[in-house]
């Protein structure tokens, strides 16, 4: 099992590109089950939830092709098997995602439920409720959903109202919705990034989408889609990443390849705790921790455009170097402050009371033998590693191998003592 090994207490000075966007990647993959076309896709970032993604798509039957390392040209025009197996969707709970597409073109699937996992049940509930509201029958057989197009064949638009926002439902059931008979409308919907760059793929394909980055979704069901070409947007979790890592380390970096807009909530909190962010261009921020004072500030993750519950666990590290208290409440997740036992170790002071971290600083941390839990947890240990004086060892990194691709290279490319052990 691999683990990382840092040297901390470098200030990171240079430039580092962002990768596309794991989160936005994944829908869009699955996206390509709704059509016989080939659906090729830029800038798929190489990290393993995609690889696992891909792996599904080609035990359904699948074709998938990498010309060049980040693109992907799919082919579902013989897709035979319409199972989703346990094997792989307990490693990744996005395999879900081939939920709706498959029961839209093919009139049934065979999904594994995925369980529990390390931050919490995230339960599919919303996407079944979904499902049924559009047709389609539901039923659990032996930890599987097994979910039935109507005798029709095909799915028929519907009025959905989810009960609280849900991306992968809010994906999952647009996707379904593209090939229905008749008009869907979603509301209480994901105004995520990620939703809106699904739905620009969709409508390359032939779709009817319309409203998508809004709470209401309007789907126009069409009989067939197309092929497409298609970019994946960057990562604004891996943005905010390296925005926390220039601050933490009191270094500079010039963080390319982004999209400032979708990280405004991160970049004015940043500001507000007295980190400089700057907007170079539409693609560009410098972002700089040299010389400055940090100043603790209270945050609560909620739904996009609020703060997100993806950049919580690196917020808390960057807290532990402010000046005062800061009380971090996650609304989101309800286990996912395990990392904040880790940065405990390392010398962090850190109460956890219920849903909310009250951290005080600034607290000298040291080196310390840790272990990752989950993808973001592992990218905060990271950080506060950097920052740490001493040797960091981080068990598990297979978590961040899930979400951020090859972060040691490009960490050590702008000044960090960081390798992998394998």
């Amino acid at each position: 099992m691999d683990k990382f090994h840092i040297r901390g207490g470098r200030p990171l000075y240079g430039r580092v590109s962002v990768s596309g966007a794991k989160n936005a990647a994944l829908p869009c993959m699955a996206a390509a089950l709704l059509t016989a076309e080939t659906v090729t896709l830029h800038n798929v970032p190489y990290v393993r939830d995609c690889m696992t993604l891909r792996r599904l798509l080609e035990d359904l039957g699948a074709t998938v092709l990498t010309p060049e390392l980040r693109t992907h040209k799919i082919s579902a025009a013989h897709v035979e098997v319409l199972e989703a197996p346990y094997e792989l969707v307990k490693t990744m709970r996005a395999s879900v995602l081939v939920l709706g597409p498959l029961v839209a073109r093919f009139g049934r699937a065979r999904v594994s439920l995925p369980g529990g996992c390390a931050i919490g049940t995230r339960p599919i509930d919303l996407h079944l409720e979904g499902l049924k509201k559009l047709g389609a029958d539901v039923s659990l057989e032996a930890g599987y959903v097994v979910a039935r197009a109507p005798q029709s064949g095909r799915l028929r638009g519907a009025e959905i109202e989810f009960s609280k926002v849900t991306v992968t439902g809010t994906e999952n059931l647009m996707m379904a919705a593209t090939l229905a008979h008749g008009r869907t409308v979603l509301r209480n919907a994901a105004r995520e990034p990620e939703v809106v760059d699904l739905a620009e793929l969709l409508n390359r394909m032939g779709a009817r989408v319309r409203g998508a980055g809004t709470d209401t979704i309007e789907i126009e069901g069409v009989e067939s889609l197309t092929g497409a070409e298609h970019t994946i947007i960057p990562d604004r979790i891996e943005t905010g990443t390296f925005l926390i890592a220039a601050a933490i380390t009191r270094g500079e970096l010039e963080v390319k390849n982004c999209r400032p807009e979708h990280l405004a909530a991160v970049i004015d909190k940043l500001r507000a705790v007295g980190v400089e962010v700057e907007e170079i261009n539409q693609s560009t921020l410098c972002v700089s921790g040299k010389d400055r004072a940090f100043v603790a500030r209270d945050v609560v993750t909620e739904p996009y455009p609020c703060f997100p519950t993806d950049m919580q666990a690196q917020y808390m590290a960057l807290m532990t170097q402010a000046e005062g208290t800061a009380r971090i409440t996650e609304t989101i997740f309800e286990n996912r402050f395990m990392h904040a036992a880790e940065m405990m170790r390392m010398g962090a002071q850190i109460e956890i009371e219920g849903h909310t971290a009250i951290v005080h600083g600034p607290t000298p941390l040291m080196g310390a033998h840790v272990q990752a839990s989950d993808l973001r947890a592992s990218a905060s240990l990271v950080l506060a590693g950097l920052a740490a004086e001493g040797e960091t060892l981080i068990d598990r990194v297979y978590h961040i191998d899930r979400g951020y691709e090859k972060i040691e290279d490009k960490l050590r490319a702008v000044g960090a003592a960081i390798e992998r052990i394998r």
